[in-house]
């Protein structure tokens, strides 16, 4: 493993400091840095029939990933001394908190945007993840690919993903973030950082597959937190955050209301037939 150059511990400042998506507008930054971002590219498709290779070496189309759940798309080269991993990291967190089941739910894909990793580095790299998601079934939903450089560029170039390659370091400049998918591998959400919520992440996989995973509670959720593209997270929605409440203010008084009815009612015959008390058709005197 190389050690983090100054040209990687630069752009994990930018990074954590928010400078992304759209590190080229900062002129504060290295020039190399003012190339790489995420160019958001929402509701496009991505080219299904690129091809790449999977963990044994064998030629695959995207296509082959997509069609019964959403996809986690990450571009993370296998080398990558700090970023990526921490990306990885980040991703296996937020999906444990999430508490969706990969392969039932949804399946991740990991792209290299190196063209010198080898399907070899992929077999490692899956295993360490594998390992640390701590469910040995997802290894038949989380692919680790490889690819020409052709094939890179083109699937960078749909997502809007923006990277260099920085020769004197070896290494390369480039944001941190996922990308979500729908089953026909259209570009539903970004997630920018290192660090990915399990609510977030749950919410965009969820609005990802049209409603097809998740719970009634999900629904309220996407009902009151709406999707902030410019941040790549979720954030609560104020207006129907009144709305809900106005209408959860409703019901309760309206139930409040209905047992102060339902307790009179229950006292009248009470007090009709106690001690002292008069009932229908007695007479006095």
């Amino acid at each position: 493993m190389r050690i983090p150059t100054a040209v990687g511990l630069l752009l994990a400042g930018a990074l954590l400091s928010g400078a992304l998506p759209c590190a080229s507008a900062d002129p504060a930054l290295p020039p190399i840095l003012k190339k790489v971002g995420f160019d958001q590219r929402l509701n496009e498709t991505i080219p299904l029939e690129t091809v790449f290779r999977d963990e044994a070496g064998r030629d695959v189309k995207l296509g082959e990933y997509f069609g019964a759940q959403p996809v986690v798309l990450v571009m993370a080269y296998y080398r990558c001394p700090m970023l990526c991993t921490q990306v990885l990291n980040g991703l296996v967190e937020g999906l444990r908190e999430s508490r969706l089941t990969m392969g039932q739910d949804f399946r991740v894909v990991t792209v290299s945007f190196d063209p010198s990793d080898s399907p070899k580095m992929a077999v490692a790299k899956k295993a360490n993840y594998i390992r640390a998601y701590a469910d040995p079934k997802a290894a038949a939903d989380w692919h680790f690919l490889t690819g020409t450089q052709a094939s890179i560029d083109r699937l960078a170039q749909a997502i809007g993903f923006r990277y260099a390659y920085d020769a004197p370091s070896d290494q390369y400049a480039h944001a941190a973030g996922i990308v979500v998918l729908t089953p026909a591998g259209r570009i539903s959400r970004y997630f920018y950082d290192v660090h990915y919520s399990g609510r977030d992440l749950r919410l965009g996989l969820v609005e990802a597959s049209q409603n097809r995973i998740g719970t009634a509670i999900d629904q309220v959720m996407l009902f009151c937190f709406h999707y902030d593209p410019t941040a790549g997270r979720y954030g609560a929605a104020i207006m129907n955050f009144v709305r809900a409440g106005g209408v959860l203010t409703m019901l309760t008084l309206g139930l409040f209301f209905a047992f102060l009815r339902r307790g009179e009612r229950r006292r009248r015959p009470m007090l009709a037939t106690a001690p002292g008390g008069r009932s229908h058709g007695e007479v006095v005197g």
